[in-house]
């Protein structure tokens, strides 16, 4: 298994390789919130990818969350400043 930690907050990782042959670091634990289908291909490798409406979840996958999603270092370094405001909220009010 391609197993390691994350360098910033020491926890265990699984390596995979997207669709596009960049690596991608995610949780080892299987999550049904996840957002990245992983599957073992015939050589062994980890591999990993977006499951879409035209090409969904398929029966030999498991979701699994980014690790970039639940690092708490990762999370803490994605908040904004002191004094900065976020327009994602305004943002969705007006596409509506």
């Amino acid at each position: 298994m391609t197993r390691a930690t994350c360098h910033d907050c020491r926890r265990p990782v699984l390596w995979t390789t997207t669709e596009a042959g960049k690596r991608l670091a995610v949780d080892p634990t299987p999550d049904p919130k996840g957002n990245a289908a992983v599957w073992r291909d015939g050589t062994g490798t980890l591999r990993s990818r977006r499951p879409t409406d035209e090409l969904p979840l398929c029966g030999w996958e498991r979701l699994h969350l980014p690790h970039v999603a639940t690092c708490p270092t990762r999370v803490q370094q994605l908040a904004l400043p002191a004094g900065v405001t976020s327009l994602a909220a305004h943002r969705r009010k007006k596409r509506r």
